[in-house]
């Protein structure tokens, strides 16, 4: 066996059960917290989802304030607004409730009011190391893996720019991981963020920054989302697939935290800041093209991810099981009735004229360089055609 080099980060605290959410409290005690701020979106507040939250907290004799001025996809405008809100009260902790983008924005609030200034001074290759107080992470779907990761990601809204925040700032001092929450998450947030999370695994897996322990994290994600993922997205109340895409979800997120991501992210970002397509949903309009491009970077490992996630069988060869591997993240997509960049309103002509500053912001992001065959911007620029090219020919009448 090789020298392992890891440097392996989670949160201090991981409660992991259905119902978990009305301890709440009780984590907060034990870290001697008792002042925080609630960072969610207007729809929880809307459809009462924050209650889950609220509740408990007040039956402990805790007055949360409530930030719920988030957005899908969070921008430094949203965290200016977050961190003066923050300044206004003697809050000691931050919860983050919701999707990945409330608890992304409570990482990025926590960041940015410990070191002033603006959004894009903590982008990478900057550590974000500091936070002004502690991020408690309690995620409501299974998929971006936020609630453990020492990662943010906020829109330059100026630059139209998806910036990577990194550091140990970014990482929750504990997260509350409650299948329970994820009941009433339509179909369409269930498939995007549950190809999310399978995403985080599979690119951690063949990242060049693997190590066993994300290894074993990945592949353990594999299995579960691979066995569950359909259930759940046709049957929501299923409370086995539940728990299995949450716990999926979560050592997914454990297991890029402490290895990386790679191209299908730096990809997928600049679709998001462009075209303000979900980041799940951007996932899975790329994985198989970029699959198709990566697979011969690290021919066993997409075989081993093949089987674990249920496409192949053991006893494939690597070649067989790597090429069913990506047909069966196609069939995901269609199954999951994953849409085409088309489909979902963008044109061809404002998809090609963005082509290469995409690639750019692709590259500039890191994530590629960590891919098990590492493109240049004319390959990545052919990939997002190859992407478009599909699209156009999966149209009705095309």
């Amino acid at each position: 066996m090789t020298a392992v080099n890891a440097n392996i980060a989670s949160p201090r605290m991981l409660l992991v059960a259905g119902g978990a959410v009305k301890q709440v409290a009780d984590v907060l005690a034990k870290f001697g917290l008792s002042r925080p701020l609630v960072v969610t979106d207007p729809m929880m507040v809307k459809l009462g989802l924050v209650r889950s939250v609220l509740d408990p907290l007040e039956a402990a004799g805790i007055a949360p304030g409530v930030f719920s001025d988030t957005v899908p996809e969070p921008d430094d405008t949203v965290i200016d607004r977050g961190v003066a809100a923050m300044n206004a009260g003697s809050y000691d902790c931050l919860i983050g409730f919701g999707g990945g983008s409330p608890i992304d924005t409570a990482k990025a609030m926590a960041v940015l009011g410990q070191g002033g200034g603006k959004m894009r001074d903590y982008k990478v290759p900057f550590a974000a190391d500091t936070g002004k107080m502690p991020v408690i992470a309690i995620p409501t779907t299974a998929g971006t893996g936020s609630e453990c990761t020492r990662f943010t990601v906020i829109t330059d809204h100026e630059r139209d720019e998806k910036m990577l925040i990194a550091g140990f700032g970014c990482l929750p001092l504990a997260a509350i991981v409650d299948y329970e929450l994820t009941f009433s998450v339509p179909p369409r947030t269930t498939a995007d963020t549950g190809i999310d999370s399978f995403t985080h695994a599979l690119e951690a897996y063949v990242s060049k920054r693997a190590n066993p322990f994300s290894d074993a994290l990945a592949l353990a994600a594999m299995e579960l989302i691979g066995k569950h993922l359909r259930t759940a997205y046709a049957e929501p109340r299923n409370a086995a697939a539940r728990e299995g895409m949450m716990i999926g979800a979560t050592q997914a997120g454990l297991a890029f935290s402490n290895s990386s991501v790679a191209l299908v992210h730096g990809m997928s970002r600049p679709i998001g800041a462009h075209f303000h397509v979900p980041h799940g949903l951007s996932n899975a309009m790329l994985m198989p093209a970029i699959t198709r491009f990566s697979v011969n970077g690290a021919p066993a490992r997409y075989a081993e991810a093949a089987r674990r996630v249920g496409f192949a069988e053991v006893t494939d060869s690597d070649a067989v099981a790597a090429a069913k591997l990506i047909a069966g993240l196609e069939a995901w997509n269609k199954e999951l009735k994953v849409p085409t960049p088309a489909e979902f309103g963008i044109t061809e002509e404002n998809w090609n004229g963005k082509m290469a500053l995409m690639a750019e912001q692709a590259l500039a992001s890191g994530s590629p360089n960590n891919n098990p065959r590492v493109p240049d911007a004319a390959e990545i620029m052919s990939l997002y055609r190859e992407v478009w090219i599909g699209a156009a020919s999966n149209r009705p009448g095309a």
